[in-house]
């Protein structure tokens, strides 16, 4: 049994760090919260308020639509990242690795969203929103070199925000929602124990955060917004097992880790130049700097330490990003609304701590969409966007004896990012 217990430990500390890279993919903060946006590349949606998505931007732009509004809309998500190797990337006690260096680790994700605004009177505003505001993963071919650090790495968020408003007069309106969270964390990975064995990581929480929302109308063509979402801390359980282990098979052990998502602040402005063109803008500042270490807690008394004790401690060093937006939209026709945008997004991720389950770094985005009035209550939105990312170098040296999480040296080169987005709001 203490052998066993060993075996755990090693593999729950390789597979914790595992999932520090994927704490940080859950950091990258989807913007995918409607398709209505996306065809400005984001830009300016603390102010837009164009539909009742407006909840999850800024609640406070629920006082720009009037009665009752239900919309919903599909994005789907398409990372490309493939490693390249540099020669030193190897798995721990000279084990193999056919699948050499991965192929591509993106794969399409489908991220659902809805929202529904209600007009109580002149004065007040009730609406929900359920979206993913965290999410996406990494999945590289089995038996890649890197595997000993992650296999597969994916987390999911779902955030149900409903929301509250108020037009104070025809200059100011103020917005405020509450966000329950549900998080969950997966990790496959391999671990060298003397012979290569499977180890599988989930854990998951339910906890509590906040948005406000303010929207000021300068001038009939002018207005601009700011919005915060709060941090929102998880006390994630659950358990490691693995399998595969000389003698025994499968052992498993419970675990415990406390990990954050950052909270935001965003300025976003609308301008109307003349009855054919719109400009839209916003900075958004995320506070990455908050996340630095994440402790990880033996739920058990096992060889490593005592039950209650810290196993592990991982080292993110996150730092503060911003992300710019410029859109502009062309009314066509009377039925029909062209958008256009573009963005530049900062990584929280460094290249000194860049992981395989988050080869992040800067992009730049390059979006189009349109909007199609249907009918006096359906409005249809769609959109498409292209993310460059910079190359991401990578030097993880996680050793190559028992416990070893082998080395990944090399460079993602030239990842990216497809969009597309489609959306329905229906007035009734």
């Amino acid at each position: 049994m203490k052998y066993s217990n060993k075996i755990i430990g090693l593999s729950v500390s390789a597979a914790l760090a595992a999932m520090a890279g994927q704490a940080a993919a859950s950091g990258f903060q989807l913007m995918e919260q409607n398709a209505s946006g996306l065809g400005n590349a984001y830009a300016g949606q603390a102010a837009a308020a164009e539909n009742a998505s407006t909840i999850f931007f800024n609640p406070a732009g629920m006082t720009r639509l009037s009665g009752r509004q239900v919309s919903g809309a599909i994005n789907l998500i398409r990372p490309s990242s493939e490693f390249s190797n540099a020669g030193a990337s190897a798995a721990p006690g000279g084990l193999p690795s056919p699948a050499g260096n991965g192929g591509d680790a993106g794969g399409l994700n489908v991220v659902p969203n809805a929202y529904l605004s209600w007009q109580i009177d002149p004065k007040w505003w009730v609406g929900v929103g359920v979206s993913v505001p965290f999410g996406l993963a990494t999945d590289y071919d089995r038996g890649w070199v890197g595997r000993f650090q992650s296999q597969k790495a994916e987390i999911k968020t779902i955030d149900i925000n409903p929301s509250i408003a108020y037009k104070l007069n025809d200059v100011v309106s103020l917005g405020a929602g509450i966000s329950f969270q549900h998080a969950e964390v997966e990790v496959n990975r391999s671990s060298f124990i003397g012979v290569e064995a499977q180890s599988k990581l989930e854990m998951d929480d339910n906890s509590f955060g906040f948005n406000l929302g303010a929207m000021f109308n300068l001038s009939p063509a002018t207005r601009i917004g700011l919005a915060y979402r709060s941090s929102i801390k998880h006390e994630l359980k659950g358990t490691a097992v693995v399998r595969g282990i000389p003698g025994i098979g499968t052992a498993s052990t419970p675990i415990s880790a406390t990990a954050r998502v950052p909270d935001t602040l965003s300025w976003g402005i609308s301008h109307q130049v003349d009855p054919k063109w719109q400009m839209l803008g916003d900075i958004t500042l995320t506070r990455w700097s908050t996340i630095k270490q994440v402790p990880v807690i033996a739920g058990s008394t096992w060889a490593l330490g005592a039950a209650g004790s810290q196993t592990a401690r991982f080292d993110f060093e996150f730092k503060d990003t911003y992300r710019i937006g410029v859109g502009a939209n062309y009314q066509m026709r009377n039925d029909f609304m062209l958008k256009l945008g573009v963005a530049y997004d900062k990584s929280p991720v460094t290249n000194q701590h860049r992981t395989v389950t988050l080869p992040d770094n800067d992009r730049t985005w390059l979006a189009i969409g349109g909007k199609y009035q249907a009918s006096k209550q359906l409005t249809l939105d769609f959109g498409y966007a292209y993310l460059f990312i910079k190359d991401a170098p990578i030097n993880r040296m996680g050793g190559l004896g028992v416990g070893g999480q082998g080395n990944v040296v090399g460079n993602y080169k030239d990842p990216s990012v497809h969009i597309l987005s489609a959306q329905a709001s229906y007035n009734f």
